[in-house]
């Protein structure tokens, strides 16, 4: 089952027997995946299971949903930020590692060129690693919210505002990774894409999230559309694509909402083929998008940066990515009050 049937039957916009026979054994699968989930915060809560510490201080980035949250451009904001005055670290575990590709890793590499970037699911040997190897005074956790072995002294969750809570249901009948009231152990929030849903829908979303965690602090972010990037870094700017014929392509967990931004350059979208989240291209796959491009009469064929960093060797003249930046709109100094308060005490300046 491909990304988007998936989201259907779990969203329940497919209708049918096979659908709700479906949905039926997917929330029986949610229940004994709930009753692990809440097994395992209770012996982390009580002590039972060992969190360990380090030296450095630790930031997590994570989220509650799985599916394209806008996590990763949130990491290199904050390494951005922090990395002015100390040292700092970023631990990811290089989800859906290939030989030759990792996903994730790429984007934080070529944006924090100078980042000390440690890739290694255990969490806990990374960030000794990052300590005793590289004298990092801050530890940057992405997705880091669930691995609660490494101990963390910030946890910062990002939240898609276009589906916050994952359908409202637990894996694999719905998108949490874990029940919301885990929010509970986060500091703050950021809500991101918020230009994508209407005021109302933002406050709701920001009443909810209060009442979940009346301390937590609220800050509002859009993923902002940059230039253009083709082969060799050539820059192509927004202006350029103005009534340009786009035909686009991802794989990624939210592409609707890389859709949507292609839209709002007053951008003419053609056509666009949607892969898996994490798909490894082939030649074949690019040879299919080419056709499809050729065939819409596209002027450009446009894809994310996760997706470029997989299919920049080919070299191909007629590929280009949208380079898109973390922006808040609101509560953007409330995050960095905390990031000074955790940081307060703890590392000599």
């Amino acid at each position: 089952m491909n990304q988007e049937t998936y989201r259907k039957l779990i969203s329940g916009k497919s209708a049918g027997v096979i659908a709700v026979i479906l949905r039926f054994f997917l929330a029986t699968a949610a229940v004994i995946y709930l009753s692990c989930i809440r097994l395992r915060n209770f012996l982390y809560n009580k002590g039972w299971l060992k969190t360990h510490y380090t030296k450095a201080v630790v930031i997590s980035v994570g989220n509650i949903t799985v599916g394209g949250t806008g996590k990763t451009p949130l990491v290199i904001w904050l390494y951005n930020t922090v990395s002015k005055n100390y040292q700092c670290a970023i631990l990811t575990r290089g989800y859906k590692a290939t030989q030759n590709h990792l996903d994730e890793p790429a984007i934080l590499n070529e944006n924090c060129p100078q980042a000390k970037l440690i890739v290694n699911p255990d969490r806990v040997t990374s960030a000794n690693e990052a300590v005793s190897k590289f004298n990092a005074q801050i530890l940057i956790m992405d997705d880091g919210f669930q691995h609660r072995r490494l101990g963390r002294d910030l946890d910062i969750v990002a939240i898609d505002a276009t589906c916050p809570f994952g359908y409202g249901k637990l894996l694999p009948a719905g998108l949490l990774r874990e029940p919301v009231d885990s929010l509970k152990r986060a500091a703050a929030a950021i809500i991101t894409r918020a230009d994508k849903v209407s005021e109302a829908e933002l406050n709701s979303l920001e009443d909810k999230l209060r009442y979940i965690n009346p301390d937590m602090s609220i800050a509002r972010s859009v993923h902002s559309p940059v230039c253009v990037k083709s082969v060799d870094d050539k820059e192509i700017s927004l202006e350029e694509l103005r009534n340009k014929r786009i035909f686009a392509f991802c794989g990624i967990g939210n592409p609707q909402a890389f859709l949507d931004t292609i839209k709002r350059l007053d951008a003419d979208l053609v056509g666009s083929k949607i892969f898996n989240d994490h798909y490894q291209y082939t030649d074949g796959c690019l040879a299919e998008i080419r056709e499809k491009a050729k065939l819409a009469k596209a002027d450009f064929v446009l894809t994310t940066q996760k997706d470029w960093t997989k299919i920049r060797n080919s070299q191909d003249t007629s590929f280009a990515y949208l380079v898109v930046e973390l922006k808040f709109i609101s509560g953007q100094e409330k995050i960095k009050q905390w990031i000074d308060k955790t940081l307060a005490g703890k590392i000599p300046r």
